[in-house]
């Protein structure tokens, strides 16, 4: 039987006093060397993710770094488009910019409320995104051949991009709700998917693929983690893809993006002008990038910069090492959120923080291959880095959603109440 080597690590040396046989003192000096020490740094690494206020910080650093990135890669792609349009370069990155004031506050109080009055709103909040939903299949302003903008007076919204918070959270109170009745497929199905199935129909009204690929993930995602059959999703699958295939089939610009997004240089002037630039930004940044601000494709030859093809400028100006910066920030969100649903004893925080991490990194998978040309082009954007106030906003109220489920877990409530006890009493002894 062996046992393992503890690991060592440098000490100082100290001098010591030591008796001689004759008697004598005699002082030694010890060698520079290892000492012992009690874990490795997986050891270290452990003990710091287990720290009762870990899962806040990551995912508070982790979007607080991605909504800086999309501000400066935002300001980068849109200046030259804005001061072609407006004469002010930062026209767009100033209206990005006022979304996220609006938003900020909105994610505190999302982070603040409790959960309970959360899942009181479920229902008025998914009848009003089916409202909605409806009012843009009929009455929509069609962008880019998509009907999936609303006009509301001065302002356009996407209510798309507002269901998909209200699906989330609305299918994770029925499941909590059904949490000990959860082991019948009847249960798992009523009232959830014939909802869902309802507001992606509305969204597949108004053309927009992308969005409904989406939900539909959103919905597999609630499915997979109530533990549906997987018979259910192998029956499934079948008649979402021929019905997919048939509605790309009856739009002619959208069936050349599928048949030419494998090789968008085969029509080059074509549908394949917008893939192939994205392509070229992409291949251009190299491992470092070409420094913000210095995007070539930005000039007008790369369409909707700022917006579903923020990521290939991000690629030419921040290189490989940011795109991997960017992927790895939201693999950090997901990670977080997963500990939340993992470690939670609460069945609708739970579900919510792994439906919100389907929706989030889905969306990102779908719109980083969209970029390199691994799946067609359909409009997604990018979460928390493309520019929209539609986007925006419900993406960070989810994001307050995950903090505040991360802050009332028991260890960290603990631990944020003995913080605010300490500066308590650290400004009662300065008085």
């Amino acid at each position: 039987m062996t046992t393992a080597t503890p690991e060592r690590s440098w000490r100082p040396r100290v001098p010591t006093l030591r008796r001689t046989a004759s008697g004598a003192t005699k002082v030694e000096t010890p060698r520079r060397g290892l000492t012992s020490r009690p874990s490795s740094w997986i050891g270290a690494l452990r003990e710091a993710l287990d720290r009762p206020l870990t899962t806040y910080y990551l995912i508070l650093g982790a979007a607080a770094l991605l909504l800086t990135i999309g501000l400066i890669m935002v300001l980068s792609a849109s200046s030259v488009g804005a001061y072609r349009d407006t004469g002010n370069s930062y026209s767009v990155v100033l209206r990005q910019l006022t979304w996220v004031i609006v938003g900020l506050p909105a994610a505190f109080v999302a982070s603040r409320v409790p959960h309970q009055w959360v899942r009181r709103l479920t229902y008025p909040a998914f009848s009003i995104s089916l409202l909605l939903l409806l009012a843009t299949a009929r009455f929509g302003v069609l962008i880019n051949g998509n009907k999936n903008w609303l006009a509301l007076g001065p302002f356009q919204i996407q209510p798309s991009e507002i269901a998909k918070l209200t699906l989330v959270i609305w299918a994770a109170h029925i499941y909590a709700n059904k949490d000990r009745r959860l082991g019948r497929v009847h249960e798992i199905m009523v009232p959830v998917v014939p909802g869902m199935l309802l507001a992606i129909g509305l969204v597949v009204i108004g053309r927009d693929l992308g969005t409904a690929l989406v939900m539909m993930a959103i919905l597999a995602g609630m499915l997979w983690v109530v533990g549906a059959p997987i018979r259910l999703f192998l029956l499934a699958t079948m008649p979402i893809a021929v019905a997919a295939l048939a509605l790309a089939a009856t739009d002619a610009e959208r069936l050349n993006r599928l048949t030419n997004f494998i090789d968008p240089f085969q029509d080059f002037h074509g549908s394949g002008w917008q893939p192939a630039h994205g392509l070229y930004a992409i291949a251009s940044g190299g491992l470092f990038g070409q420094g913000i601000g210095a995007s070539q494709q930005k000039w007008g030859t790369l369409p909707e910069a700022h917006t579903d093809y923020i990521f290939a400028v991000l690629g030419e100006e921040l290189g490989l090492v940011g795109t991997l910066l960017v992927i790895g920030l939201f693999l950090t969100i997901a990670f977080a959120a997963l500990r939340v649903a993992r470690q939670t004893t609460d069945p609708f925080v739970r579900y919510a923080s792994f439906g919100i991490v389907v929706w989030l990194i889905g969306q990102m998978m779908i719109n980083i291959g969209m970029v390199l040309a691994l799946l067609p082009v359909i409009g997604i954007p990018l979460p928390l880095v493309s520019y929209g106030g539609s986007s925006l906003l419900p993406t960070l109220v989810a994001l307050g959603l995950l903090v505040g489920f991360a802050r009332r877990e028991p260890a960290a409530a603990r631990a944020l109440a003995q913080r605010r006890r300490r500066r308590s009493s650290g400004v009662s002894a300065r008085r």
